[in-house]
């Protein structure tokens, strides 16, 4: 495996480890309520700012991964589509392009 792929993988996995250590640490402390999580994204200007900028991210990212696989055939990199809405953009593209640089066969 190239080192670029490595350190995709290692991307991929840090942006689904860090963030989701936040997330849980405000679960924890604040009960297993998604909604309550939304409105605490939304709990000043600048939070709402990064919410939609993250998720005008994440569709952009979800376009761009159908495209490619409409193209490729690469069935398997549609995971980065769930990765990326269920975790974050952190994880979701660093996982697409792990994804995506493997050799065609």
């Amino acid at each position: 495996m190239s080192p670029v792929r490595i350190l995709y993988l290692a991307l991929a996995v840090w942006g689904a480890i860090h963030p989701m250590y936040y997330f849980i640490t405000w679960f924890n402390a604040n009960g297993y309520d998604l909604m309550a999580m939304v409105d605490a994204w939304h709990v000043n200007a600048a939070t709402s700012g990064l919410v939609w900028d993250l998720t005008i991210a994440a569709v952009a990212l979800t376009v761009w991964i159908i495209s490619e696989v409409a193209v490729r055939r690469n069935w398997l990199a549609l995971v980065a589509i769930p990765a990326t809405f269920c975790i974050g953009v952190s994880c979701g593209l660093p996982l697409y392009l792990f994804l995506r640089s493997r050799p065609i066969q």
